[in-house]
C-alpha cells in the first residue's frame, strides 16, 4: 500500500519530504509539492490505512514549530505509487483506492494531467502520443484504459502501451528512493589527551579504514585528504595530504600520514580527531602485453615521502625552470601524474607533421642568416655544480686559471678572452645577483686550446668555471 501527498499550495523546497519522513522511511519526491510513501506495515502504529491517512492530513495542518506545514495537503492511499500519486494530486481530502478499483477514481481525469515522466517517456514522444488520442477521440483515462492492446501496441508502440498501463492504474514499480549525498568524513572525541605518535597512529588507522571503506562502496578513490587535530585548549593543527593520483589504500594513508606527522608534529596533546577527503574518479590503466610492468604507484609515493622526510620535501621532485633572467634558476616541483592524451586523427597529426617541418625549415634559414654558416654553431657542456675556481687577473683581465673537483679539471695559462659581460638581477631582494662572464681560451698542453665560460661574483669576489665549448 502507497500513500500519495500532495500539498495544495506552493511549500518550501524539501519540506513536505521531511514532513513525509516522520510517517514512513521510504518515501520518493516526485515533486517540490507531491511525494509518494510506501505505508506497509503502518497500520501496526497508526491503526488502520485510512486512520493513517487522518493523521497525515492532521498533522500537515499543524504549525511548523510542532512538526506540520501549516497548509492542507490531499492523501491518496492506492496499490501502486502512481495511481497514489495521480489521485493526491486531482483528487482533495482523503482518497482511498481498493485494488482494481483504479478507473473508478481515476477515470473521469483528462489525458492532459497524465504523468507521462513516471514511465520515462520523454515530453515530446508523450505529446505525440497524446494528440493522437485526441484525434481518436479519447479524451479520458477510462477511454484510453479501454482501448485494445494490441491496437495500442500496433499504432503507438511500447510507449503507448505504457502510457495505457498508467491511465489504468496497472503499473508495478519500486519507489525511486532519494539517497543522501556521500560524505567521506569521519571523527572522533578521545577520552583522554594523546601526546604520542604511536598512540594517534591507531586513532588514524580506524578513521582512514572507515574512509576508504565508503570510497570503496561509492566505486571512488581519492586524491587529497585533510587532518584537522584539535588540540588542548582550543587550538588547532592542520595536516595535508596532496597525492599526485587517486588511490583508495588505506595502509598506504596511514604511512603517507605518519611520515607527515612526523615531520610536522603538533605542538601539544590532542583531544579530537577529523579526517576527511575529496572523492575522485579512480584512475584505470592498462598496458600491453609486451610491456613491462611500471612500479606500483603507492610504492613510489611512500619512497618519495621517506625521501622527504630525510633531505626535506622541497629537495624531492622534478626540476622546473623559473620564469627569470637568474643564471640556472629552478626550483623542485612535486611529480604529478599525467594522463595520456587522446589519439588524433590522421588528419591531424599530418597537419602537426608539416608545421613542424615548416618550424624546422624558418628556424634554419634564421639561424644561417644570424651566424652565416650553420657549422660554425658551438655547444655549450655546463658543469653541475660550476667549479670553484682559482683566476689570476692582475691586469683586469684573466691570465691564468685552476679548478677542480672529483671528476674533473680545468687549469693552464689563459690565451684569449672575450668579455667581461656583466649580467645582473632581482636588485630590490635579499638574494639579488650580479656577475662577470668571460669567455677564456686556455692552453692545454700539446699546443692544443679549450674554451671555457667562466664569471665573478661581485658580491663574494668568487671565481667559477660555468662549462666548456664543445
Amino acid at each position: 500500500m502507497f500513500a500519495g501527498i500532495y500539498g495544495q499550495r506552493p511549500l518550501a523546497e524539501a519540506s513536505l519530504e521531511g514532513f513525509a519522513y516522520t510517517f514512513s522511511p521510504l518515501v520518493e519526491e516526485t515533486a517540490i509539492d507531491t511525494v509518494v510513501i510506501d505505508v506497509e506495515g503502518c497500520e501496526l502504529l497508526f491503526g488502520s490505512a485510512y486512520e493513517l491517512a487522518k493523521e497525515i492530513s492532521k498533522g500537515a495542518a499543524r504549525k511548523k514549530d510542532l512538526g506540520g506545514l501549516e497548509c492542507k495537503v490531499n492523501v491518496a492511499l492506492a496499490a501502486n505509487p502512481d495511481t497514489a500519486i495521480h489521485a493526491a494530486r486531482f483528487c482533495k481530502g482523503i482518497t482511498f483506492t481498493a485494488p482494481g478499483e483504479e478507473l473508478t477514481c481515476l477515470g473521469d481525469l483528462p489525458l492532459d494531467v497524465l504523468q507521462y515522466s513516471l514511465v520515462g517517456i520523454e515530453e515530446p514522444r508523450a505529446n505525440e502520443i497524446l494528440e493522437t488520442l485526441k484525434l481518436w477521440g479519447v479524451r479520458t483515462f477510462k477511454e484510453f484504459a479501454e482501448l485494445p492492446l494490441a491496437g495500442v501496441s500496433e499504432r503507438l508502440g511500447q510507449e503507448g502501451l505504457k502510457l495505457q498501463q498508467l491511465a489504468a492504474g496497472k503499473t508495478s514499480r519500486h519507489l525511486k528512493l532519494k539517497q543522501p549525498a556521500p560524505v567521506f568524513k569521519s571523527s572522533v572525541e578521545l577520552e583522554y589527551p594523546i601526546a604520542q605518535l604511536e598512540a594517534l597512529s591507531f586513532i588514524f588507522a580506524r578513521l582512514l579504514n572507515q574512509i576508504c571503506a565508503s570510497l570503496n562502496a561509492y566505486a571512488l578513490a581519492t586524491h587529497a585528504i585533510e587532518v584537522d587535530l584539535k588540540l588542548e585548549r582550543g587550538a588547532t593543527h592542520e595536516l595535508k595530504l596532496n597525492l599526485p593520483y587517486p588511490m583508495r589504500d588505506h595502509k598506504v594513508f596511514l604511512k603517507l600520514l605518519l611520515l607527515d606527522t612526523e615531520a610536522h608534529p603538533p605542538p601539544s596533546a590532542v583531544v579530537a580527531v577529523n579526517i576527511s577527503c575529496e572523492p575522485v574518479k579512480p584512475r584505470t590503466s592498462q598496458t600491453g602485453l609486451f610491456i613491462p610492468l611500471a612500479p606500483e604507484p603507492e610504492k613510489l609515493e611512500l619512497t618519495l615521502a621517506r625521501l622527504g622526510k630525510l633531505l626535506g620535501a622541497e629537495n624531492i621532485g622534478s626540476p622546473e625552470l623559473l620564469d627569470t633572467h637568474r643564471p640556472d634558476a629552478f626550483r623542485m616541483q612535486r611529480f604529478v601524474l599525467k594522463e595520456a592524451k587522446r589519439k588524433r586523427s590522421k588528419e591531424q597529426t599530418a597537419k602537426s607533421k608539416q608545421q613542424t617541418a615548416n618550424s624546422r625549415q624558418q628556424k634554419a634559414i634564421n639561424q644561417q642568416s644570424v651566424v652565416g654558416d650553420p657549422k660554425s654553431v658551438l655547444g655549450f657542456r655546463v658543469f653541475r655544480p660550476p667549479l670553484r675556481a682559482l683566476v689570476q687577473a692582475e691586469r683586469g683581465y684573466p691570465t691564468e686559471i685552476s679548478a677542480w673537483d672529483k671528476t674533473r679539471s680545468v687549469h693552464g695559462k689563459v690565451v684569449g678572452t672575450a668579455g667581461p659581460w656583466r649580467t645582473t638581477g632581482d636588485w630590490w631582494r635579499t638574494d639579488g645577483w650580479a656577475r662577470d662572464e668571460w669567455d677564456v681560451a686556455v692552453e692545454s698542453g700539446f699546443q692544443l686550446q679549450v674554451l671555457y665560460r667562466i664569471y665573478r661574483e661581485l658580491s663574494s669576489g668568487t671565481w667559477f668555471v660555468q662549462g666548456s665549448y664543445d
